[in-house]
């Protein structure tokens, strides 16, 4: 077969004696080379969108990004849910920890949607006064995810909760206790999820008398990881037009947030321990 030049000054011939993942394919009477570089340009890629989440540089805004085509076949795939939960059981078994939590905690926070955002899956809430989606995550003990849904801003957290509890309970069965807000509380939510699906869902309130800001006992985890997805531009406001593709952008920051954990080399700070007084 005749060589092709391929745009680099050389005209490979096609080779399929090589590795199934370096191995040329012939189609249209052409030599076409198939890299997995090019699966990591495209990962390097959709975790630029996500952090930037806009073009150019600057504290002005700007149109978003286009969604690349890899993040909606990846994640309609299950390719995006696997590579987070992979991540996890990584991060947890490094600290000595089992690669399957049995304590999370939920919360939903409210963010805005943008104009690309269809009616139909989108709605005002009333609590926090915002028009948008609500985002429903469920962490563990470290701050990292293990699901993560993407609602309408009018649907009540007690009513999704069912759903969302009763998928966990399928795929995460070792889990026996959950840490929520007190709006899960409602509608008889704990008990329903006692009777049905054998786990302890556990409120936690805010002191009487409280005002302003409180940190409240481990509610403060899952409020740190929505402020670490928060630091990517594009999770800031909604632009995506089907829910499944928000929560693919979630998913994302979650995982460059847990592969730079992996791969930093630089002394560890333990936040957990006060420093020492001088």
């Amino acid at each position: 077969m005749p060589s092709r030049d391929l745009g680099h000054g050389t005209t490979p011939e096609c080779d399929t004696s090589g590795p199934t993942s370096a191995r040329s394919a012939c189609a249209d009477h052409g030599c076409h080379r198939v890299y997995t570089d090019s699966k990591i340009i495209a990962g390097q890629a959709l975790a630029r969108t996500v952090r930037e989440g806009a073009v150019g540089k600057g504290p002005e805004p700007r149109a978003p990004r286009r969604r690349p085509t890899s993040l909606a076949r990846w994640n309609q795939a299950g390719v995006v849910t696997f590579i987070r939960d992979q991540l996890r059981r990584y991060i947890r078994t490094g600290k000595g920890r089992c690669p399957f939590p049995v304590t999370l905690i939920v919360d939903s926070p409210s963010v805005k949607a943008a104009s690309t955002v269809g009616r139909d899956s989108r709605g005002y809430d009333a609590g926090k006064k915002i028009n948008g989606r609500k985002r429903h995550l469920v962490v563990n003990t470290l701050g990292l995810p293990v699901m993560i849904t993407v609602t309408a801003g009018d649907v009540r957290d007690e009513i999704i909760a069912r759903d969302l509890l009763w998928r966990l309970r399928l795929t995460h069965p070792q889990i026996t206790q959950i840490w929520a807000d007190s709006a899960y509380a409602r509608d008889l939510l704990p008990a329903w999820t006692a009777e049905h699906l054998w786990m302890s869902m556990r409120p936690v309130q805010r002191p009487r008398g409280a005002r302003g800001f409180v940190v409240l006992p481990r509610r403060w985890k899952v409020e740190r990881s929505i402020g670490w997805i928060m630091n990517a531009r594009r999770n800031c406001r909604d632009y995506e037009r089907l829910p499944q593709h928000a929560e693919a952008h979630l998913n994302w920051a979650f995982i460059t947030l847990m592969t730079r954990r992996l791969t930093r080399k630089g002394p560890r700070v333990n936040w957990t321990k006060q420093p020492p007084f001088q």
